[in-house]
């Protein structure tokens, strides 16, 4: 009796880990792949924590779109809310943008290696 074996199970652990590596940072990118989500980051960056409306005034979109571009960003991690009634009270999370960093490291070392090899 021959036992089937998923096609998961036979990749060895370093392609399992690229693998998820590749789609957390896909994920980082969609999430971050609108000028309104990089407005709320950078304003997050700037002021370390923010309520709701105050986003609202800094982007100069509606609530409900706010609110949607802030569902996204917390769900792929970027950000985290806390409720402080009646208001919610939004922060970066940085350890959810480690990820995106190496990769952007990793680029940049590698550029920096051929510009040294052209020069």
């Amino acid at each position: 009796m021959v036992l089937a074996v998923s096609r998961r199970s036979r990749r060895s652990p370093s392609v399992r880990s690229e693998k998820d590596t590749t789609r957390v940072l896909a994920g980082l990118a969609r999430a971050l792949g609108h000028p309104a989500r990089i407005r709320i980051v950078r304003t997050l960056i700037a002021k370390q924590t923010c309520i709701g409306c105050d986003l609202v005034d800094e982007t100069g979109l509606a609530q409900s779109t706010v609110s949607e571009h802030l569902r996204i960003l917390q769900a792929a991690g970027i950000i985290t809310g806390e409720i402080e009634r009646p208001r919610v009270c939004y922060s970066l999370n940085p350890v959810a943008l480690q990820p995106l960093r190496e990769f952007l490291a990793t680029a940049e070392s590698l550029e920096q290696a051929r510009s040294s090899r052209r020069a």
